[in-house]
């Protein structure tokens, strides 16, 4: 008798969480379908970004995790659409895959919201490349401002954090860092003073998620740091040169960082949608109407006992794919299907060295030290490969030990942004009226 093929389209959290589930499964064959060739540890992106991490630090290569899953195999395939009646997936290279059961898991990409010029000009942080691209952006900017300081009023040492999330918090505190702890020390000559890292947010309070005193303690610890505010503020329109505020007030900074919201992504598949374009799902995060299809993590439009979306981070992921793993089972032995219940098991924010805010069950609030010691294990543990883990630490504990950043390296990858002082509002001065 065939073995059931289950066929995981995602190498994240979710996705991997459902072939671990399905490890030792009598009669499953499962296959787990990426673009890419690794899993991506995405909370440390901002690591990456900010040269305290190199990418291999937080990349693992997904055939090498599938090989110690007794029943999972990996193909690296851009998934373009579904074949509903053959029950297959259409990809970019090579035959179609056919599947028994399918699980969707996805993820999600930056979302603009529309902003004017925020899609061509601002920098996301969801992938690796963009990690690597941002870095290497950054340090072009001080490179340049060493060879002539006047580029430092146009902004070439000011970044603009759009969102004041985790992840727009993390990168702000650690920026600051960057620039006054390291590189500072790489550039004598520059006035580092005249760097700025300004966050905007929508919300009056950063964090807007967490406990009002921990929302309290991450805005102290950012002024600390030297981190601008603009707090109850959006975004009008992004261009080469800068930001404009909803205020009319001008930013000008060749660097924007966009942490301000997330969006679907999800193959051609005509199934239908939810809110934000994500998958519409049952309780027990089963697609309607098409048996024997899941969607977990970012891209599913799963709700909680009051109809709230469910958040899009890694542990809604983790627990989803571990559900539909016994869901998957479950229909196999003829049992019907269980709703998905997600346990928030507390969130965590770092905004810098022994500065953290962590929010867990039953009331418990850490901030500084024992928060940042907390956020330091749990992404420690929580990263794949033995080799990973102690490299994050060694790089860790040399940073801290040293205020040193080891991988302040330029590569060469393709920038989003046009090239310096060519920027609409640049281009507009020079034609004159």
């Amino acid at each position: 008798m065939a073995a059931h093929r289950v066929v995981v389209v995602g190498a994240g959290f979710g996705g991997l969480a459902v072939a671990r589930g399905l490890a030792r499964a009598p009669g499953i064959e499962v296959l787990v379908v990426d673009r890419t060739n690794y899993h991506l540890f995405q909370p440390l992106l901002y690591q990456v970004a900010t040269a305290g991490l190199e990418p291999a630090d937080i990349a693992y290569p997904a055939r090498g995790i599938a090989r110690r899953l007794r029943t999972a195999r990996f193909r690296s395939a851009e998934v373009l659409g579904v074949d509903w009646d053959a029950r297959t997936l259409r990809v970019a290279h090579g035959a179609p895959i056919p599947f028994d059961s399918l699980v969707l898991a996805t993820g999600a990409a930056t979302a603009t919201f529309g902003v004017p010029g925020a899609a061509e000009h601002a920098f996301g942080l969801k992938r690796l490349d963009d990690a690597v691209a941002l870095r290497s952006h950054l340090l072009r900017q001080f490179e340049m401002a060493d060879a002539d300081p006047r580029l430092i009023d146009q902004g070439a040492l000011t970044v603009v954090v759009v969102g004041g999330g985790p992840t727009g918090t993390e990168m702000a505190g650690a920026l600051t860092e960057l620039f006054r702890n390291v590189l500072a020390r790489d550039f004598p000559r520059l006035d580092i003073a005249r760097s700025r890292v300004v966050l905007v947010e929508m919300a009056p309070e950063v964090l807007n998620g967490f406990h009002p005193s921990l929302r309290a303690s991450a805005r102290r610890e950012l002024v600390r740091k030297g981190v601008e505010l603009a707090l109850g503020r959006s975004v009008a329109e992004v261009d080469a040169d800068g930001v404009r505020l909803d205020d009319g007030r001008e930013l000008p900074a060749r660097t924007v960082l966009w942490a301000a919201g997330v969006r679907a992504v999800a193959p051609e598949t005509g199934l239908p949608l939810a809110r934000a374009g994500r998958i519409a799902v049952d309780p027990d995060l089963a697609v309607p109407g098409h048996p024997g299809v899941w969607a977990i993590g970012d891209v599913a439009g799963a709700v909680d006992g009051d109809g709230t979306p469910l958040p899009q981070l890694a542990p809604v992921a983790i627990q989803g794919g571990t559900h539909v793993a016994r869901q998957i089972l479950r229909r196999r032995a003829g049992l019907a299907g269980e709703p998905f219940t997600y346990v928030d098991r507390g969130t965590m924010a770092t905004i810098g060295r022994r500065a953290a805010v962590a929010q867990l069950p039953l009331g418990i609030r850490l901030t500084g030290t024992l928060a940042w010691l907390a956020w330091l294990g749990l992404h420690l543990v929580q990263l794949i490969g033995f080799r990973n883990r102690l490299s994050v630490l060694l790089n860790w504990a040399w940073n801290y030990l040293t205020w040193d950043r080891a991988a302040r390296i330029i590569v060469d990858v393709e920038d989003p942004r046009p090239e310096p002082g060519i920027g609409d509002r640049a281009r507009s001065e020079a034609s004159g009226p």
